[in-house]
């Protein structure tokens, strides 16, 4: 058994080539190995937002406070909320991030392939993060 009491890891900062605006992330669990679980606490502040990206095994996100927003590649952006729960299939492109006037937070649950998580793009540009989004 693995116990993190609350608290008692650290907040980081994403790397900044991945990220638009001030992210926050606070590590839950990375599952030792032959698990491949990693899921994290984000928390964007209005305006931050994801790189487009892809998952090799696809990602859940749980919103957990705050109003965001995501994409996926060649859909409109839809608005997120608390509760809402979100599947990325393996490979699908997307970002995610806070509206542009109010902070979100998500917890984000995706597995490991070789180690890698994520596979980052560009940034998303300010047409597509500033597109209406749908509900």
């Amino acid at each position: 058994m693995i116990f993190h009491p609350a608290g008692s890891r650290p907040s980081t900062a994403p790397d900044p080539a991945y990220f638009t605006g001030s992210v926050r992330m606070d590590p839950l669990i990375a599952a030792p190995e032959p698990a491949r679980l990693r899921a994290l606490q984000v928390t964007f502040e209005p305006g931050a937002r994801t790189n487009w990206h892809t998952h090799p095994l696809g990602q859940t996100l749980i919103v957990t406070s705050g109003r965001g927003l995501m994409q996926v590649a060649g859909q409109s952006p839809r608005e997120i909320r608390p509760g809402d729960v979100i599947w990325f299939d393996p490979g699908e492109r997307h970002w995610h991030g806070a509206a542009p006037d109010c902070a979100m937070t998500h917890i984000a649950l995706q597995e490991a392939e070789a180690g890698r998580t994520a596979d980052w793009a560009e940034p998303v540009s300010d047409g597509d993060y500033g597109a209406t989004p749908q509900r």
